[in-house]
């Protein structure tokens, strides 16, 4: 019988259940629009909190221990991030942001990196992406309702546009999980730190210049409580490890 590392099945829990999460997103603007759109700007909130926190308290710190230059590869990571946002944006003619994206392809990319962000992270300590993970699948029902709303506005059919959403926005997280783990899985602990330093900076971006924006967005009140208890779920995971 095939057996795999402990940390594979934390990853494949991790991708399936944001598969599983943007698809609850796609489903309750489907059928409950009025709800969804309600709440969208609290969860966008809360995981703009915990993916602003995490690189920040462990992530990045863990992979400048792994390797000073680490610095570099997360803002390798916030630019890479920026610059492939504005490319997408200017080959779809799109200024409606999807977390960045308003295109197919752009979606699907986001949502392939999201799967290497867990793999990369797991790889590096349990906590590291558990705290990744939290912020990540919490984003996921956020990406799933705009995604949708994105193919709506391209006059794509209600059903077609919910089936679309859930192949290129859910399915492709796990699909870039699994590719990525045979990758990250070889290589020595040093790189592992400039990858991790990498993800940092993608995180930072997803938090602070898509969430957050898109949030504020839609401005609801006590949207900054979502922010904070996101913060806090992050310090309260953090400091727990030591207890």
């Amino acid at each position: 019988m095939l057996a795999f590392p402990s940390e594979f099945y934390w990853i494949a829990a991790f991708a399936l259940a944001a598969a599983v999460e943007n698809g609850a997103g796609i489903l309750a603007i489907f059928r409950y629009r009025d709800w969804a759109e309600r709440s969208l700007a609290y969860v966008m909130c809360f995981a703009a909190g915990v993916l602003l926190a995490t690189p920040l308290l462990h992530a990045l710190p863990s992979a400048i221990e792994k390797n000073p230059d680490a610095g570099f590869s997360a803002l390798s990571g916030f630019l890479f991030m920026f610059f492939s946002n504005a490319v997408i944006k200017h080959y779809t003619q799109q200024e409606t942001l999807a977390f960045g994206v308003t295109a197919v392809e752009g979606i699907g990319i986001h949502s392939l990196v999201d799967g290497v962000v867990y793999t990369v992270t797991f790889s590096i300590s349990l906590l590291t992406g558990v705290l990744a993970g939290t912020g990540l699948v919490v984003h996921e029902f956020a990406e799933g309702v705009i995604t949708y709303l994105v193919l709506l506005e391209g006059n794509v059919p209600e059903r077609r546009a919910a089936v679309y959403a859930f192949f290129v926005a859910a399915l492709t997280t796990p699909i870039g999980a699994f590719l990525a783990y045979p990758l990250v899985n070889g290589i020595g602990q040093a790189h592992l730190g400039l990858l991790l330093g990498f993800v940092s900076g993608v995180l930072l971006y997803v938090s602070a210049a898509h969430l957050l924006p898109e949030a504020r967005s839609y401005e609801k009140e006590h949207s900054a409580v979502a922010l904070v208890a996101g913060v806090g779920l992050a310090l309260f995971i953090v400091f727990s490890r030591g207890l």
